[in-house]
């Protein structure tokens, strides 16, 4: 079992930010506009955070936009490392973003429901940098593309990550109490949280450290 990094999702201010890192992410999660799900910032927000993330940490922007040209255009507004697409995309999508942001990662959601999402990952992670995998649901009618709180099937999610030959990100309902059972199960690259490390949607330093604390026990 091997010490995952952490990226914390949801970042909504500078002062939660710096709070992240100085717990211990090496990731933060900026979610632009959402058609469901908490964390939503603006444009303004998004960019002056930016400001303040160190180098040596990697910043995802997360975008629901389906298409190359919505996506590229988003990210040139920004400039993140990474670029989370919650939803599915076609697979040329991926080829347009690399030749137009070759340095960019490309990190892709894939939302854990049955059996199938692991053929879909499969496919996927011929195109991406990485995947994140998630418990939400795009076929509903309002889209639930993250930020469920829910945990989801993690022998699905293990059978992705032994399928798969790129890093494998794993999110849905983690928080202090479950993130070693989570880690132990998995054995993802990285986890990713957002509102188990929060307090009436505020980034709750107690809960951060608890969960770290946690995270740094496994062995490296």
């Amino acid at each position: 079992m091997r010490r995952p990094v952490v990226k914390i999702c949801c970042i909504s201010s500078v002062y939660e930010a710096i709070t992240a890192v100085e717990c211990g992410a090496s990731a933060l999660g900026l979610v632009s506009g959402m058609p469901s799900g908490p964390g939503v910032i603006s444009d303004e927000q998004i960019s002056g955070i930016l400001k303040y993330v160190p180098g040596n940490i990697s910043s995802f922007l997360l975008t629901s936009k389906i298409t190359a040209e919505g996506i590229i255009e988003q990210h040139r507004k920004f400039n993140t490392t990474a670029i989370q697409i919650v939803d599915e995309v076609e697979l040329n999508v991926y080829e347009k973003i690399k030749q137009s942001l070759p340095e960019i990662k490309i990190v892709q959601v894939v939302h854990v429901t049955d059996e199938s999402s692991v053929n879909y990952a499969i496919s996927v992670s011929q195109f991406a940098d990485a995947l994140l995998l998630d418990s939400g649901n795009p076929k509903k009618e309002i889209k639930e593309l993250g930020g469920t709180g829910r945990v989801h099937n993690w022998s699905i999610s293990r059978q992705i990550r032994e399928a798969v030959t790129i890093p494998v990100y794993l999110a849905g309902g983690l928080n202090s109490g479950n993130v070693i059972n989570a880690i132990e199960a998995v054995d993802p690259y990285g986890v990713d949280l957002c509102s188990g490390v929060r307090t009436d949607g505020k980034l709750d330093i107690i809960k951060l450290k608890e969960f770290f604390n946690k995270v740094k026990s496994v062995d490296s």
